[in-house]
């Protein structure tokens, strides 16, 4: 195989069809900056997820004689009796992670109270006796709460149950909904992308039909015709793909290093290793969206 005489057709199919072939990259460039925002987006997503979820507890707050609730005797305390089949009931859950029940007792939420408003005027706004005992349960798939949630709900001496997953999930699914977008919009113009790159291709071998009859009527193989097409759409598309590569680094350093990891230390935040995955996915779609409508586009012409 004379790959000196497919390299010089390559070249010479990339100077007639310049224009085209700047107008893929461009396509192409933004199409997988796109989708490669959505992988990162994904990432920071499961790094958020992971984090948190591992703190995620429930916490069933028990009554007290001034707080009451639909299973509160008035005026009373959650009795001893009542505590301990509430705690059995968590205990024989399956869904609990093992050592994950916890008794907070009214001087330990006292203590918690005053730490958390030290310096503030509500610190002392309440005694010991009007604190809430509670129980703070750990899951083993903080996925898998509504099990631990209905055994106890119902329970006498229960006045509430709290589950922190009320209050994240509707960040998370803003962020899915946000990470769904980008990778629908991306989807879109990277078919975009792979059309434009089938008609670049597909002008290309019109143009050169004289030549591909020739080279067929000779003997030439179908790789052979074909690889000098095949090597203009690689080509236009790992140009794309590194210009996206290099916009996904840029963004990750600038906005995420540079900005948001030093203003909100409190989460964890992607890093090169995420970045190095999403470039490897955005160069293996960049090369399988030339390569694919290169393939079905040429052998039209690979028939004269």
């Amino acid at each position: 195989m004379r790959f000196r005489h497919i390299f010089s057709e390559t070249r010479a199919g990339l100077r007639q069809n310049l224009t085209m072939t700047l107008a893929v990259i461009m396509t192409m460039w933004v199409s997988l900056s796109l989708f490669g925002a959505g992988l990162l987006a994904s990432q920071q997503v499961d790094l958020m997820k992971g984090r948190w979820y591992d703190k995620i507890e429930i916490s069933i707050f028990l009554c007290t004689s001034d707080v009451q609730g639909d299973n509160c005797d008035p005026g009373q305390d959650a009795t001893d009796a009542q505590k301990q089949v509430i705690q059995q009931t968590l205990l024989s859950n399956p869904e609990v992670a093992g050592n994950g029940v916890y008794f907070e007792d009214k001087q330990a939420a006292y203590d918690e109270f005053q730490k958390a408003y030290a310096g503030s005027p509500i610190r002392d706004s309440l005694t010991v006796d009007q604190m809430q005992e509670s129980f703070r349960v750990k899951l083993k798939n903080p996925e898998e709460y509504e099990g631990v949630v209905s055994s106890v709900q119902g329970l006498r001496g229960v006045q509430k149950v709290q589950d922190l997953r009320q209050y994240l999930d509707p960040f998370f699914n803003a962020l899915n909904l946000v990470q769904w977008g980008t990778i629908a919009t991306s989807a879109l113009l990277l078919l975009a992308a792979a059309l434009q790159i089938g008609n670049t291709i597909r002008l290309a071998a019109f143009a050169r039909r004289r030549e591909i009859g020739i080279m067929r009527l000779v003997g030439a193989s179908n790789l052979y015709i074909t690889l000098p097409f095949l090597f203009e759409a690689v080509f236009s598309a790992l140009v794309g793909a590194a210009l996206a590569c290099g916009t996904l680094a840029a963004g990750v350093y600038f906005i995420v290093m540079q900005k948001a990891e030093p203003a909100i230390r409190s989460i964890p935040w992607i890093g090169w290793n995420q970045t190095g995955l999403a470039m490897l996915g955005v160069i293996i779609v960049g090369v399988v969206l030339s390569v694919v409508p290169t393939i079905v586009t040429t052998r039209k012409y690979l028939r004269v």
